[in-house]
């Protein structure tokens, strides 16, 4: 018995691609503009051209940018319930027209007509249904946000319409208007989506679709009218665009690269592992940001598992797309499958084993590639540490779960896992360690609209789905009353105080790392003068090594990390508690530095900060989603890792606890460096800290230069995250533009102030948000 021919009809796509004489122009306010300047969209099963594209023009965009700046107030104005009623709408008309797209998709992309039939319409209509929710719920659950206005957005070739879907429908819900970029190879669903848009009542200027090259992304990344960019696609990409936004003030979220780990315990069940993992790599031709491409099998069950998943290789079946009995489709250009071929050929000169299916035989025409397998490979090869983005997967061994676990995050990405194991127990302590912000256990590729996709490290930063992608599109209200009042400029100078006896009491405070007092590295100090002149201390000038040192210091204390929430509470308790002890004496040092007429105000101020983020540290919860699958999704809130923080100058220790206990609060270990202008507050803190049970190196204290040592924290690669908010603009565009090397996070204020009295400037969950990341663990129930 063999597969018979099951050939999906292109009838009604070829007639809308007729009735549009296969010619097509940009979407912008409402209407198409003549097509002009095009470039041919062809089907990557045979090279054929299906339609020819506008190539967009910097005019283009600035048409765009304008109409939906002018649609936006409307928008917004037309409420919650007016924007899900729209919203729905285009949900209802996806499922009306959902096999005209499911083929259209097909033609266009080369992939599987049952994976657009099966997979990409439903959760594109599914995205539409769930945010039209959020629209309705906005004033409710965040009436403490607005929408941030106009968005830009930019997607990849690999999932055409489900990337749209994921983009349009939470901006949308929150109130912002929209200029959406589809990839140049796959544009024909996104012009599709514009004539429904118009069916579905969208007002003029919400919906922009503007199509092109390179150009179109770069002109809409570096356009003054955007307020926020969404980028999925390579990190390549996604490092420039983290640069050329640097300073801008524009919000960024980036869905960038994967090389995630698919894990194979010995007690897993291997047959249902085996089919996991053809659907992980080998779905959409393994063009997939979170394809399970490096496989890690238990040592004792290796070789069994290999002859189970080469013997289900050659049962795959590779050919037309519109082809229902088909597993893999054609690869989306020539381009892709020469740069497939030549990293396989690089493994191969190696000294890897490749297999590839004898019976697969390639279709004439088109771009095809063979499902593959690549045993023998280091885990340094180039193979697998690459990206491929095509059908191919690396195979290598493991022996213990610690090694997966090791294994698993040897990788500058941290997209995706999975985990197969019949043991819940051994499942659920694995998945808290892989640094992924998506981990399947015993399933693969799962994805809904209320859970959130979204990476770690160099696969990127924010997420798509659920409330944590709503919060993507929208802007705390707090940050609209920042004042903008000047900021106070650090005014130490390197110079030993007037009248000073070499037999003098020394009043040198030293750097804190990893729970000591340290001398800095260069024996420089700088003079701390009081706001009357005289000389009050000197601080240590912190360099680069002093925040290696410290660096160091930090991911050696990652046992705060694994502390109980109550534990760290009580912490943050302690130090209030010891704070208030002694609170005249950083209330007269105060006084000194800055002449504050209330310096007991801001210490104040400081212990119920403290209290505040203690009492949030064992209430920052997760959540648990039921998606329409036979489990739910577990949402955890993880500490970011290691944390460099550039404190204000204004208010130094009010502002210095603000942002260093909600950080401590959720488990990060931080590098701080206190006020440049005012430091002895924080320093003054070492023996409170000493005495208040905080494990060394969770919380490290470098003085100097703020200019110098953020630079130095935002080049370093084992920093997960720079904060800077001494109000110095050119210094926070700078962190933004030197992050993008390991493409960290970073929360700056920019040149504006902030009232650090102030509950909702500093502190809240929008704060709280900066200091975590959300992973989503699926967990299916049974079989």
């Amino acid at each position: 018995m063999d597969y018979g021919p099951a050939p999906e009809s292109t009838k009604e796509a070829q007639a809308w691609l007729d009735q549009h004489e296969r010619r097509f122009g940009l979407f912008i306010d409402n209407a198409w503009t003549p097509a002009s300047d095009t470039f041919a969209s062809t089907n990557p099963a045979d090279g054929k051209e299906l339609a020819q594209v506008t190539q967009a023009t910097s005019s283009d965009i600035d048409r765009a940018v304008e109409a939906a700046r002018r649609a936006q107030p409307g928008w917004v104005a037309l409420g919650g319930h007016g924007r899900a009623r729209v919203m729905y709408a285009l949900a209802r008309l996806l499922q009306k027209h959902a096999r005209l797209f499911a083929v259209l998709e097909t033609l266009d992309n080369g992939k599987t007509i049952r994976e657009t039939r099966d997979a990409d319409l439903p959760l594109a209509a599914r995205h539409f249904y769930h945010h039209a929710g959020w629209a309705q719920l906005q004033s409710e659950e965040f009436a403490d946000y607005r929408a941030v206005g106009v968005v830009g957005q930019i997607v990849p070739w690999n999932f055409p319409l489900l990337m749209l879907a994921w983009k349009i429908a939470p901006a949308m819900a929150a109130g912002n208007t929209i200029v959406f970029k589809p990839a140049e190879f796959t544009s024909l669903t996104a012009l599709l989506f514009a004539e429904i848009c118009k069916q579905a009542g969208v007002p003029a200027g919400v919906v922009n679709i503007v199509t092109g090259d390179g150009r179109v992304g770069e002109a809409i990344v570096n356009h003054p009218g955007i307020d926020k960019l969404a980028f999925t696609g390579s990190t390549e990409v996604g490092r420039i665009i983290r640069q050329a936004t640097a300073g801008s003030g524009k919000k960024l979220s980036l869905e960038l690269g994967g090389k995630s780990p698919f894990i194979v315990f010995e007690d897993a069940d291997l047959d249902a592992a085996v089919e996991g993992l053809v659907d992980s790599i080998w779905f959409n031709q393994g063009q997939v940001c979170c394809a399970g491409s490096r496989l890690l099998v238990q040592e004792s069950i290796e070789q069994r598992f290999y002859t189970k998943l080469r013997a289900r290789m050659d049962n795959l079946r590779l050919g037309s797309p519109l082809d229902k009995s088909m597993d893999i489709g054609a690869l989306v250009d020539p381009v892709q499958r020469q740069r497939i071929h030549g990293l396989v050929e690089s493994a191969r000169l190696e000294g890897c084993t490749i297999y590839q299916p004898a019976a697969c035989e390639m279709p004439a025409d088109g771009s095809w590639f063979p499902p593959t397998l690549i045993t023998g490979a280091s885990t340094s090869a180039g193979i697998a540490q690459t990206e491929i983005f095509g059908p191919v997967l690396v195979a290598m061994s493991f022996r213990t779960p610690g090694e997966a676990v090791q294994l698993a995050n040897n990788t500058v990405y941290g997209l995706a896992a999975c985990i197969w194991s019949e043991s819940i127990s051994l499942a659920l302590d694995v998945a808290p360690q892989i640094k992924a912000g998506v981990v399947w256990i015993n399933t693969a590729n799962q994805f809904d609209a209320a859970c959130g996709f979204g990476g770690y490290k160099e696969s990127g930063f924010g997420r798509e789905g659920g409330r944590e992608g709503m919060y993507e599109y929208m802007t705390p209200l707090s940050e609209d009353a920042r004042p903008s009042a000047p900021v106070v400029e650090a005014k130490g100078s390197v110079k030993m105080a007037e009248g000073d006896s070499p037999f003098a009491i020394d009043r040198t405070a030293k750097l804190y790392i990893g729970g000591k007092q340290a001398r800095p590295d260069g024996a420089y100090s700088r003079a701390i003068n009081g706001a009357n002149g005289q000389f009050l201390a000197d601080v240590g000038e912190g360099n680069r090594k002093d925040i290696r040192n410290a660096v160091e210091a930090a991911h050696k204390a990652s046992g705060w990390a694994k502390a109980t929430s109550h534990n760290r509470a009580q912490v943050l308790y302690y130090i209030a508690e010891n704070l208030a002890i002694r609170a005249d004496e950083f209330a007269a040092r105060l006084a000194a530095m800055t002449g504050s007429k209330d310096p007991q105000r801001e210490v104040q101020a400081s212990i119920e900060r403290l209290f505040y983020y203690a009492a949030w540290a064992d209430k920052y919860d997760g959540l648990a989603h039921q998606p329409p699958m036979h489990g739910i999704t577990v949402a955890l809130n993880e500490p970011v890792g290691v944390i460099g923080i550039i404190c204000p100058n204004e208010n130094p220790l009010l502002g210095f606890i603000s942002l260093v206990a909600p950080a401590l609060a959720l488990g990060n270990r931080v590098v701080a460096v206190p006020s440049e202008a005012f430091p002895l507050s924080a320093t003054d803190l070492y023996q409170v800290l000493d005495t208040s049970d905080l494990p060394g190196g969770a919380l490290n204290i470098v003085t100097g230069s703020a200019d110098e040592l953020a630079k130095t924290l935002a080049s370093h690669a084992d920093v997960d995250a720079v904060w800077r908010h001494d109000g110095s603009a050119a210094g926070c565009a700078e962190v933004e533009r030197l992050s993008a090397a390991s493409l960290k996070r970073t929360w700056v204020g920019g040149a504006k102030g902030r009232d650090w009295f102030d509950t909702k400037q500093a502190g809240g969950r929008a704060v709280l948000a900066h200091a975590s990341q959300v992973k989503n663990i699926w967990i299916p129930y049974g079989v």
